[in-house]
Parts: C-alpha cells; structure tokens; sequence
C-alpha cells in the first residue's frame, strides 16, 4: 500500500532502539526524510546509517533528552516544521507507588505527559497552515491495565491521553489527527527488565518467566518493534485522516474487554 508519505518530514523521539526506531524504519520506508533522537551517541548513529543505508532518505540524528527545553530545540532545529511528530519517551522505573517522592513524581510527568503536550504545541501552528499533520503518541496498555509497579507512568499517560481528547477535535478541521498507540508486551530492552526483576523476585529461570508471560497473551507471544511501526505508519498516512483521538491497543489481546 501507498501511504501517501513520500518527502514527508517526521519528528521521531526516542528512536535510536525499540519500538520508536520501528517507527521510523517504517516511515523511513514510507518515504519520509526522518529526525532520530536517543541519548546513547553510539545507538543513535547506528541507526542513522542503518536507515540510511536500507531506505535511502534523509535521516538525521539528534542526540538529546527530549525532556527538556534544550533538547527538544534541538530536535527542532533539526527540522521546524514536521508533517509528523511521533511522541516517545521513557518511562519512569517500575517502582510501587509508597517508593515516590515528590521529585520522582514531578520527573513522571514531564516525561510522559508535558514532554508531548510541548512538542505538540510546537509542531501544530505549520502543521494548520499546511492543511495537514499527524501526531501519534507511544503510550501503554497500561492505561487501560493497571499494571504493578508502573502507576506513574500509567498516570501521567492516561492523563496525557485526556488531555489530547479535547485538542484533537481542535485541530481536526485543519487536516491533523492525534492518535495514541497502547503497546502491551512488546520483545523490548524494557520488557526484559521486568523478566530480570521477576526471576530475581521468584527464584524462578529467565526462560520460565518468559513462557509464562507470552502464554498470558491470547496471541500466545510478544509483539515486536517492526509490526508496532508498521502500525504507527499507517496512522500517519493519508488514508488515515478520517481516524483521530483513538487509543490503539497492540497487545496481541491480552486486555480482555470489548471497549
């Protein structure tokens, strides 16, 4: 299928690993000329020249924490004026919610709800002006799920996707949509955190906690970073223009309700 995407510019955070470079591999491959962003210097430039090598557009990385006022000039720098802007960011540590202080629950939510909300606000005005523009945020199923351990991220998303429920009916005239995709459990450097901290709480193998885990799933195994992009692209794309303030569950079923 066509997307639509070719010499379109996008904005990808956190996308040196994971499921944000599965999105850029898939809007790379779409055609779009795209801005990467990680913190590790030596992952980011790997996965410069990986997609630059693979899908021959322009790709350029920036190495920053988007968090911040600086870095997220920087990646506006880079390109001012995206057609899409993927928002991705790391989570706060699992940790049970008597182990938060003020500060660490300030840090949450920076990260996971006024980061996006700020990148937006500045993405949007050239985005109207074009008539077009499309913002897909990487949240987590555990805003439908509470998951143990992960109640400030968990927060700080759900509150973020309230937010852009209101804005994204704002902006739709002009040809923008806002979608959030909620990944479940995806094969990532995160997930396999949590089996170490699992094995090391039970005693019990890497291996087994990881069977385990996948047989919860109805699809019966994890998603993956190249099938999430893949998804994120087509929400970027322009036959999705009709689709906006939607939370798209990729979990392979596991949140067991009809709405």
């Amino acid at each position: 299928m066509d997307l639509g995407l070719n010499g379109k510019k996008a904005i990808v955070c956190a996308s040196s690993r994971g499921l944000g470079r599965g999105c850029a591999e898939a809007l790379a491959e779409a055609g779009c000329d795209i801005v990467l962003n990680g913190r590790n210097e030596a992952v980011l430039e790997e996965t410069r020249a990986a997609l630059t090598e693979k899908f021959g557009v322009s790709v350029v990385s920036v190495p920053a924490d988007v968090s911040t006022p600086e870095g997220q000039q920087a990646l506006l720098s880079a390109c001012p004026e995206p057609d899409i802007l993927v928002n991705n960011n790391g989570g706060p540590p699992r940790r049970d919610y008597t182990e938060l202080d003020r500060k660490s629950l300030l840090e949450g939510a920076v990260q996971n709800f006024v980061t996006p909300i700020e990148l937006i606000q500045a993405v949007t005005p050239a985005m109207k002006a074009r008539g077009f523009g499309r913002i897909v945020n990487i949240t987590s199923l555990s805003v439908k799920m509470p998951i143990e351990g992960l109640d400030l991220s968990s927060g700080a998303r759900a509150g973020l996707t309230a937010f852009l429920a209101g804005v994204c009916r704002q902006l739709a005239p002009s040809g923008i949509t806002i979608n959030n995709l909620l990944p479940g459990k995806m094969d990532t450097d995160r997930l396999k955190g949590g089996f170490d901290r699992a094995a090391q709480q039970t005693g019990t193998s890497l291996e087994e906690i990881r069977a385990q885990q996948a047989a919860e799933i109805p699809a019966q195994r994890f998603g993956n970073a190249a099938e999430f992009g893949q998804a994120c692209a087509f929400l970027c794309s322009r036959h999705a223009g009709y689709i906006t303030g939607q939370n798209i569950l990729m979990d392979g079923g596991l949140y067991p309700a009809a709405f």
